[in-house]
C-alpha cells in the first residue's frame, strides 16, 4: 500500500502557489542531488511561523528540518523574503 503525506488545510493553495513560484529562484543546473520542492519547503516554513515551534519539531511531511531552516535562512540572507513581500 502506498501512503501519501497528508496535505494540511493551511498549506499553500494552488492559486497562492502559482503566484508565489514565479518569485522564487530557479533550481541550480549543477549536478548532484535535485533540490527539494520549493512548495514543500515554504509550507514547512509557514508551519513553523504559524505554530512558533522549534525547527526540530517540523513534521516530516515538509522534509528535513535542517533543509527547511537552511532554505529559510539562505533566502533571508539574500533578501528574497523582502523582495517577495514588496511584490505581493
Amino acid at each position: 500500500m502506498v501512503t501519501r503525506n497528508p496535505i494540511s488545510r493551511k498549506d499553500l493553495t494552488n492559486q497562492q502557489w502559482q503566484q508565489l513560484q514565479l518569485m522564487l529562484p530557479k533550481p541550480s543546473p549543477k549536478g548532484g542531488r535535485p533540490a527539494n520542492d520549493h512548495r514543500k519547503i515554504i509550507n514547512g516554513i509557514l508551519w513553523i511561523l504559524r505554530t512558533g515551534a522549534p525547527w526540530r519539531d517540523l513534521p516530516d511531511r515538509y522534509g528535513a528540518w535542517e533543509t527547511v531552516s537552511g532554505r529559510f535562512y539562505a533566502w533571508r540572507k539574500r533578501g528574497l523574503w523582502q523582495q517577495i513581500l514588496q511584490q505581493l
